[in-house]
């Protein structure tokens, strides 16, 4: 579910050895920059990334989006407005998202993700959301 835009969506992004087109569009749409409507093709690791914790954490992914693609212009507004949003986000280049496992503890989310050492993994406790990207392997709490 995107948090912001209130948007569901339950659809197989691989199928028989393949990637499912229509389901990669509607991915897309649905991680799309809730503020001006853009839309950029995500890295599908990150799909995978997602799935692959879930089922590590004995859930049907099923998450909350809170960020996903994130235009140049949104970032640079964020960015000038926090020190916690990087100017080179990776949200901008679609190989970021930030996410709650729903009827996960975001603790314990960001563990399987530092485990699964497939990218970047942040964790924002006093937001509740953890950040997973598909750069090089870090840490870091916000």
């Amino acid at each position: 579910m995107n948090t912001h835009t209130g948007e569901n969506l339950a659809v197989d992004y691989f199928r028989a050895g393949d990637w499912c087109a229509d389901s990669l569009v509607a991915l897309d749409h649905l991680l799309r920059d809730h503020r001006n409507g853009d839309v950029a093709e995500m890295d599908r690791r990150l799909f995978d990334l997602l799935h692959d914790v879930a089922v590590t954490a004995g859930r049907e992914p099923r998450y909350e989006v809170i960020s996903g693609y994130r235009s140049p212009a949104t970032n640079a507004v964020l960015s000038a407005r926090s020190s916690g949003v990087a100017k080179k986000s990776l949200h901008m280049q679609g190989r970021a998202i930030d996410v709650r496992l729903v009827g996960y503890r975001t603790d314990q989310l960001r563990d399987l993700a530092l485990a699964a050492q497939q990218g970047g993994v942040g964790y924002y406790r006093k937001s509740d959301f953890v950040h997973l990207d598909t750069g090089r392997v870090r840490t870091w709490a916000g």
